[in-house]
């Protein structure tokens, strides 16, 4: 079921993507009176076909499901000799080089136009996420250094404002790909004092590319708040029964040391498997001590331990919400900040400043479809918004047979006054094919060696 979960959700998304990128030609090339042929979901085969409308334009599916296309009256792919008078104003190479760049860039348009919408709802309807409250602060980081300790809540990076924690990471990544300090507005909560504000700098210059590949803000000692170790529920003749543990028990240390929330508790046990460990905690306003052995259990090919009690690891949440407008603003100001992000790591993975690795393909893509659907409607529809700013930032590359090597060409017939020589457009095809299929080759490699490892 879960293959099958992961199919359907990949599949939808992608028709999904598809539809919207092709729509958006269409209704351009309609909008500037080209005659459109067939509209396919889908290449190759055609397994289903319907003709709608004046123009009798063929709606298909076809056999491939991974991409789809709008055939336009265009007479560098078709005999035209036979057609109307009419219908020959209407075919593609006819029309001003400015509508043909117009019907070409509203495939990418449309994809950016998808995220903007599915961002816009999901901010206006509001988003539970992990507030930006930080975890105690290792020493020797450049979180410590700057002076924060833990709890602090994080309210702006750089005069703008934060509210959840993806925004945090976010913004910090940024600055971090700038080479540039995060200033942190953070408030302070003090028994007795009060709450304060303050504003922190981190230095983010020893961070390096390949650093932001995975958590980076660990490396700065930055992490998410989670709640005080206190036990749930106990699973019965389990090591945390036999030992006397009870739900609602507060862990304050484990053989002697400091036990920061639920989540190092949860490290300690799994660290600890068949060792007996010595808890400290407080049980009623009273404190305690007990040993209890955690048992060995075997997870991902791994050995860890398990007391078979439940700890809360949930971290503190707030709706991120906002009224139509603003939500509609920070939706454009979300896709272009992810469009310029895309375009600097393909800029430094040219450089060879970030690996290759991080090149996916359909595989992967299939995979985070079926998680974030699992997980639910929001996680869905914002993986759904990201791959259509990724489809719509690849299409307008300079690469020929993409849109962007389109836009090239006719780019350069407006500066020439001259349209590209066919035998040089044939030759750059050829070339944007080796390109694309390098490029998926690379993709499909790195899918393969992920669902290994």
């Amino acid at each position: 079921m879960t293959l099958l979960h992961t199919v359907v959700a990949f599949l939808v998304a992608l028709a999904l993507l598809v539809v919207v990128h092709e729509l958006g030609h269409y209704l351009v090339a309609r909008w500037c009176g080209v005659k459109v042929l067939r509209f396919s979901v889908g290449m190759g085969k055609i397994v289903y076909s319907r003709k709608i409308g004046p123009d009798q334009t063929e709606w298909a599916l076809s056999a491939l499901p991974f991409g789809g296309y709008v055939k336009m009256l265009d007479a560098r792919e078709q005999d035209i000799s036979a057609i109307p008078p009419e219908d020959l104003k209407r075919e593609f190479t006819r029309q001003s080089v400015w509508k043909r760049i117009a019907i070409v860039a509203a495939g990418p348009l449309a994809n950016f136009l998808l995220a903007i919408a599915v961002f816009a709802g999901l901010y206006n309807y509001g988003i539970p996420e992990p507030a930006a409250r930080l975890r105690a602060v290792p020493e020797k980081t450049s979180a410590y250094e700057a002076g924060l300790r833990g709890g602090e809540l994080v309210t702006s990076v750089n005069g703008e404002a934060v509210k959840i924690w993806t925004d945090l990471r976010w913004k910090v990544m940024q600055l971090a790909l700038e080479g540039e300090p995060a200033k942190l507005g953070v408030q302070r909560t003090d028994e007795g004092a009060g709450s304060t504000s303050e504003t922190v700098s981190i230095r983010l210059d020893g961070l390096t590319t390949a650093d932001l590949e995975g958590d980076f803000l660990a490396k700065l000692g930055i992490d998410m708040a989670r709640p005080k170790a206190v036990l749930g529920k106990i699973v019965p003749d389990g090591p945390a029964m036999h030992a006397g543990l009870r739900e609602g028990d507060v862990i304050h240390a484990v053989d002697g040391r400091p036990v920061l929330d639920g989540l190092a508790f949860v490290e300690i046990v799994r660290a600890s498997p068949g060792k007996s460990i010595r808890i400290d905690g407080e049980r009623a306003g009273g404190p305690f001590t007990l040993a209890v052995a955690p048992e060995s259990y075997e997870h991902n090919g791994q050995t860890i331990g398990r007391i078979k009690a439940e700890v809360p690891l949930a971290p503190e949440m707030v709706v991120a919400r906002e009224s139509l407008l603003p939500a509609l603003g920070k939706a454009v100001g979300k896709t272009w900040d992810t469009s310029v992000l895309t375009l600097k790591m393909l800029g430094k993975m040219l450089i060879g400043e970030v690996s290759w690795k991080n090149i996916t393909g359909p595989i992967t893509i299939a995979d985070y479809a079926g998680q974030t659907a699992r997980i639910g409607i929001i996680s869905y529809l914002t993986f759904i918004a990201f791959i259509s700013i990724s489809l719509g930032v690849m299409n307008l590359l300079p690469i020929p047979v993409l849109d962007g090597g389109l836009l090239l060409y006719y780019s350069l017939e407006l500066l020439t006054g001259r349209a590209i020589p066919e035998r040089i457009g044939e030759l750059a095809q050829r070339a944007g094919v080796g390109i694309l299929m390098t490029l998926m080759a690379v993709a499909v490699f790195n899918d393969i060696i992920r669902l290994m490892s």
